[in-house]
């Protein structure tokens, strides 16, 4: 009895620990960026035609995804010095001009037919690792110049 009492309060004490997610690192958010990226870029070879509704979506899901993530670097970076700012507005505007290209890919990839699909799901997917890759970097630039 006392070995199972034992055991379930380590066993307590473990899950708790895991449960217990301390805030990733910088490094650690990249690779999960980095990460989710390819595994969309997987996600949309797999669509065909006839799914073309699903990859819109799936896509638009993506692009919010990383719109939501760049206002929170751009709050960020809103938050810091005069020098980092001026040096960020470039950067931010570029992966807004990103996100308005993707943005207008996936109003193509709804009005694709079949003989087009291809060609612009391929686009799409282009626009999406600019995009994706964008970020990442201006992520890293922007836990190399602000502490955290």
């Amino acid at each position: 009895m006392k070995n199972i009492t034992l055991f379930v309060t380590l066993l307590s004490a473990a899950s708790f620990a895991v449960g217990c997610d301390k805030e990733k690192t910088t490094a650690q958010q990249i690779e999960t960026v980095k990460t989710e990226t390819k595994q969309a870029a997987q996600d949309m070879k797999d669509y065909t035609f006839a799914q073309k509704a699903e990859f819109v979506a799936a896509m638009q899901a993506q692009l919010t995804t990383l719109n939501q993530d760049l206002d929170k670097l751009s709050a960020k970076i809103d938050s810091s010095t005069d020098a980092v700012k001026a040096e960020a507005k470039p950067k931010l505007q570029a992966l807004r001009e990103q996100a308005t290209k993707l943005n207008q890919q996936l109003t193509e990839a709804q009005n694709a037919t079949e003989s087009t699909w291809d060609s612009v799901k391929a686009d799409s997917k282009k626009a999406y690792d600019s995009l994706a890759n964008g970020f990442t970097e201006a992520r890293q630039w922007v836990s190399d110049k602000i502490a955290p």
